[in-house]
């Protein structure tokens, strides 16, 4: 590992001051992915700044009846409140489908928002890769691809996002608070995360010189019909090949409201609103399901590897609703799929 400067930061302006005047630093609160990457030698911050102590560990009710959960709200925390139990079950059905209890223990709410990917490539610094090095290639277009993107990647770049948490967090639409030099502003989940196009190295539209203050929640959780389903290799602590997290409103037997994020495969958690909005006024049953995730998959591309994922991701889009219709969520502790 590279040696670096150390500092704490006092509060958020202080925070905001020392990153501004050092762009080469980074903050680190649970550190569960950037030790990991300065360890393989592909973060190289000048300096560390410790916000761990700064005052964003609440959870607090809003006017408007949502939720606002502060940067440093550990996950298993946030997973296991009682507000979140009872309100938004879906985002602590997904938190608990992700990493191990130990991790979740230490990573944080602005943190997993944050983390990088798990591309193979990019965590190989002998491998050509756009996004830890712009400009020298994508190995993973021509390489072993499997766990790799069939939506939304470009020429520069495959890669999928690895969180379980952001994808409860776009079906639930999630509001993005963050504090720089200007001042605060807020930015919508959906707009948060940005698919690589040509700058893959970007994974968010986070400026260098700001700070994740809190995630708000709206005041709709769908805390009656939903499901997180997560597809992958081994039951416990594997990233996800497919994820879904199903989200309805329903009138008797009719989707009166439909919200559906997929994980896993993108450089995103994806959505199509449009989708979305198609499935209003349907009947909740398999084939309205099949219609949904038909259209949601209408441009997924696989490569050599990859894709057995799109098959994968349609039935598990089919699977979550399905669930999700029922009441009859995915249980994370006892993981076998129903």
């Amino acid at each position: 590992m590279i040696n670096f400067q150390y500092a704490r930061a006092t509060d958020i302006a202080d925070a905001v001051r020392q990153i501004a005047g050092e762009p080469t630093a980074k903050f680190i609160a649970g550190g569960t992915n950037l030790i990991d990457l300065m360890k393989e030698n592909i973060e190289r911050p000048s300096r560390l700044i410790d916000i761990s102590r700064l005052p964003l560990k609440q959870i607090e009710e809003t006017g408007d009846g949502g939720l606002r959960i502060g940067a440093l709200v550990p996950n298993s925390d946030l997973a296991y409140h009682a507000l979140i139990e009872r309100r938004y079950p879906l985002l602590a059905s997904a938190i608990l489908a992700g990493a191990s209890a130990q991790l979740r223990n230490m990573a944080s709410t602005g943190g997993n928002l944050l983390q990088r990917t798990r591309c193979y490539y990019f965590y190989d610094t002998a491998t050509p890769c756009n996004k830890r090095a712009p400009g020298s290639g994508c190995a993973a277009r021509y390489g072993l691809n499997r766990m790799h993107a069939i939506l939304g990647s470009s020429e520069a770049c495959i890669a999928t996002h690895p969180s379980d948490m952001c994808v409860a967090l776009a079906a639930l639409e999630a509001n993005v608070h963050v504090a720089g030099p200007g001042g605060e502003r807020v930015i919508a989940f959906a707009d948060f995360h940005r698919l690589p196009g040509d700058t893959p190295e970007r994974d968010t539209t986070l400026r260098a010189d700001e700070i994740i203050i809190a995630v708000e929640l709206p005041a709709r959780g769908f805390a009656t019909h939903y499901s997180y389903l997560k597809i992958r290799d081994r039951l416990s602590y594997a990233f996800a090949l497919v994820a879904v997290a199903a989200a309805l409103e329903l009138e008797r037997d009719t989707i009166k409201e439909a919200r559906l994020a997929l994980g896993g495969v993108a450089h995103k958690p994806w959505r199509d609103v449009a989708v979305e909005k198609a499935m209003r006024g349907e009947p909740a049953n398999r084939a309205s399901f099949a219609r949904a995730a038909d259209a949601i998959l209408r441009d997924a591309r696989g490569f050599e590897h990859n894709a057995f994922k799109i098959e994968l991701a349609r039935r598990a889009i089919v699977r979550a609703l399905t669930q999700a219709a029922a009441g009859t969520p995915q249980s994370q502790s006892v993981k076998k799929i129903r």
